[in-house]
Formats: C-alpha cells, sequence, structure tokens
C-alpha cells in the first residue's frame, strides 16, 4: 500500500497525519508513505524526526488585511499557487499513490485536490469544531471526510460519506494510572495542576500562574502544580518566581520551560489549565481530565473556542475567553474546585465520556473503503482501455465487409415496405379477431 499524506503548517496539521500513518502501519507493516508539505512549516523537522520522506511544495496562505507587508505577502502566494498545480501533479505521478489523505494547512489544498483530478481515492482529516478553509473546500473533492467532532458539520457541505472518528492521540496517554505518575513525579494524593501554554508558551496563562502559584504556596494549600513556561517565559517566568521567594521545584512544585513528559504530568493531574488546541483536548479526554480552557484567540476562525465549546457544553471544562481572564477569577475557579473535590470528579468523568476509545479502528476502515475503491476504478480503468483497444485492432479484408454489410442491412427494415407473410404464416388458421378485421375492411 502506498499512502500520500497532505497537511502542515503547525503542528496541530501534521501531528494527526503522523498518527495515522501509525495506524495505517500497524495494520499493514509493508505500507510506504508520502509525505508533501511545506519547506518551512513544522512538518520540514517533525516528518524527517518520525522516519518519514516528504516532498516540498511551496503554497502560502493569502492575507486579508490590507497594508503593505500583506501585499506583498499576498503576490508571492499568488507566485506559489501558479506554480502549484504542476507540482502537486509531479508529486502524485512519481510516487503513484493508492489512496491519499489530507489532513489541513494550505498545502493539503493542491495536493489532494491534484490526487482527486488523478483517480487517487481521497480523504481529509478535519481536527477541529470550526473546519479550516483548506478542508472546507477540498470535503467537495474527496471520497470521504474525517471528522474529530460531529459538531464540524454545522460549517461544511459535501456529499460523500462522512465518520466521525476522533482524533488519534499520543501512543502512552492514559496508559499510566495517577498513583503511578505521582509516584514517578514525587507528589502526594492532594489536588494536582498541570498548567501549560504549549511549547512556545501562552503569555496570558503564565501571566495567570505568576500570581496564581504564589498565592496557594502562601495560603498554605495543599496543592502540587506542574507549570510549563514556554519558550515565551523563558526570560520573564523564572524571574517572577525568584521575585516572589517560590522555587521552581520543591515537593509540591515543578516549574520547567518544557514538559517532556506529558503523559505522565496528564496522568498525574487533576485539574488541567490550558489552550484548547484540537490534540490537547483530545488528549484530556483519553486521560479523562478536568479542565479550565482559555482559547486562543489569534487562530482562524477562532476555532479553539469552538472545539472548548464541545467540553464546555458537556460540563468537562469551564471554559473563559482569554479577554475576560482575570487573575481574581481564576484564584476563585481553582479555590471552589479545591474545596469541593466531587466537583471535580463530576468533571473528569464528563471528559472521559467525550472520548471515542475506537478512533484507531474507525480511521482503519475508512483506509480499507478508500483502497477498495481504488481497486473498483482500476478494474473500470483497465475494461474501458481494453474495449477500447478492442475497438481500434486491425480489421481483416472479409471482417470490414462483413460489418460494412451489417450496417446496410440493419437499416433495411426502416427503408423497404413490409414484406407479404410468407407461405407458412398464410397456412395458419386465422383468429377470430383476424377475421372480424378482414370483414370489416370488405364491408
Amino acid at each position: 500500500m502506498r499512502v500520500l499524506f497532505a497537511g502542515g503548517g503547525t503542528g496541530g496539521h501534521i501531528n494527526p497525519a503522523l498518527a495515522i500513518a501509525s495506524i495505517i502501519q500497524a495494520h499493514d507493516p509493508e505500507a510506504e508513505f508520502l509525505f508533501a508539505g511545506t519547506p518551512n512549516g513544522m512538518e520540514a523537522r517533525l516528518v524527517p524526526q518520525s522516519g518519514y520522506q516528504l516532498a516540498t511544495i511551496e503554497v502560502a496562505g493569502f492575507q486579508r488585511k490590507i497594508s503593505l507587508n500583506n501585499i506583498k505577502r499576498n503576490a508571492q502566494a499568488l507566485y506559489y499557487l501558479a506554480k502549484s498545480g504542476k507540482r502537486a501533479r509531479q508529486i502524485v505521478a512519481d510516487f503513484k499513490p493508492d489512496i491519499a489523505i489530507g489532513t489541513g494547512g494550505y498545502v493539503a489544498g493542491p495536493v489532494i485536490r491534484m490526487a482527486a483530478k488523478m483517480g487517487v481515492p481521497c480523504a481529509i482529516h478535519e481536527q477541529n469544531a470550526f473546519p479550516g478553509v483548506t478542508n472546507k473546500m477540498l470535503s467537495q473533492n474527496v471520497d470521504h471526510v474525517m471528522l474529530t467532532v460531529k459538531e464540524a458539520l454545522d460549517y461544511m457541505e459535501f456529499d460523500c460519506p462522512y465518520t466521525v472518528t476522533g482524533l488519534p492521540v499520543r501512543s502512552g496517554i492514559s496508559r499510566k494510572t495517577k498513583e503511578e505518575a505521582r509516584r514517578e513525579l514525587g507528589f502526594d494524593d492532594n489536588l494536582c495542576i498541570l498548567s501549560f501554554g504549549g511549547s512556545l508558551g501562552a503569555g496570558c496563562i503564565n501571566e495567570v500562574m505568576e500570581e496564581l502559584i504564589p498565592w496557594h504556596v502562601r495560603q498554605g494549600l495543599k496543592i502540587n502544580h506542574i507549570h510549563g513556561y514556554g519558550g515565551m517565559g523563558r526570560d520573564t517566568f523564572p524571574a517572577a518566581m525568584e521575585e516572589a521567594g517560590i522555587p521552581m521545584r520543591s515537593k509540591r512544585l515543578r516549574i520547567t520551560e518544557y514538559i517532556n513528559d506529558m503523559d505522565t504530568c496528564l496522568a498525574a493531574a487533576d485539574l488541567v489549565i490550558c489552550r484548547a488546541g484540537a490534540s490537547t483536548l483530545a488528549e484530556l479526554e483519553a486521560a479523562g481530565k478536568a479542565s479550565i480552557l482559555i482559547p486562543s484567540p489569534i487562530v482562524a476562525g477562532n476555532h479553539q473556542l469552538h472545539n472548548a465549546n464541545v467540553l464546555g457544553k458537556a460540563g468537562a471544562a469551564i471554559v473563559i475567553e482569554q479577554k475576560n481572564v482575570t487573575v481574581k477569577s481564576m484564584i476563585n475557579h481553582v479555590k471552589t474546585l479545591y474545596e469541593n473535590p466531587e466537583k471535580l470528579t463530576a468533571m473528569s468523568r464528563k471528559a472521559a465520556s467525550l472520548q471515542i476509545t475506537d478512533t484507531p479502528d474507525r480511521i482503519w476502515e475508512i483506509v480499507q473503503e478508500l483502497l477498495k475503491k481504488g481497486e473498483e476504478r482500476r478494474i473500470r480503468q483497465e475494461q474501458k482501455a481494453s474495449g477500447q483497444k478492442e475497438e481500434k485492432k486491425k480489421l481483416t479484408f472479409k471482417e470490414t465487409m462483413e460489418k460494412a454489410k451489417d450496417g446496410v442491412m440493419s437499416c433495411v427494415p426502416q427503408l423497404l415496405p413490409d414484406k407479404e407473410p410468407s407461405s407458412a404464416a398464410k397456412q395458419q388458421p386465422k383468429t377470430g379477431e383476424q377475421e372480424s378485421a378482414e370483414n370489416t375492411e370488405k364491408q
């Protein structure tokens, strides 16, 4: 099996593609993969790191706000667009995939559209509750649409089949028990908070944690706290903790720039404070964790707010838009949950209830459907080619004359008057209806 993936720009698009590749490889170890992506997106690093080949294509999105810089960027995007069709055709023609899967990002557009045009069975996977522009457009061209949550259907229109597959999560999530993880981290059985803003960090979350962590330490609350401040807080967060007299690591604190053992930290947590990216929320559901979600307001279509609201409406999370975040309100939420552990437990159960536990099976089933569709198309093409070849076969002189004679004779009944009935027909006894008709004519 040869599978072409197209997606990238951010980890939110490339990580699902890598996860789907792992699912396919688990069923077919001989499967071959090619990823199409941009030379400067995260896929340029993540795909080779995962051991897969990357075919690059230059694609860029158009900027809606008018400015001199955006005019230049749009001119470049237009130039890339003009070249993308030829490059996409080359990628598909060289690799000759059996199926193609798009996971979003601008790069998926020309590649999946060209693969579909060239007869390759195609599917897309939409990670967010509010679909990206590329996937909304591609849904009109592909054979199957995979969705993380059903709410995305409210913003898409397509005629092909769809499946709510959920989002595949990294291996290791939900495997460790809370007790095992806490022993590994050196924490006790009291409330454990995990807060982070991703690898780059989130200024809003860091600013709140600069006040919240000193608050619960000084209050003497029995709270274990893990915080990842990311690259954005490298210069500011350690300084803020030093000024507040809070150690970066203690028997209840673990403050670090990047969390390398997320599976362990997530297993240990009772409450998670974070953004609302699709992969993060899928992991919260898989691990069954209550959360306070602060969606990023600077993402396309404000899709993180739509993602967060899925958990919020289910009672699995407290959703706070960034413009409404204050240190006081965050302290009040944490204090309420600290004093009402039964509410935390209920939120955790509701988060777990949202998880689609058979995501890998659902995705593999769709892959098999695409392969079957591809085989059917191949057979039809062979039959069509065989029929055309048979039609073009050189006829002998005798066959040519016979074919011409048949053609002429087929027109004879339309050109000549009806023949008289044969003698055999004349000898057949007439029916009562025939005799009645003849008598009528004579009269």
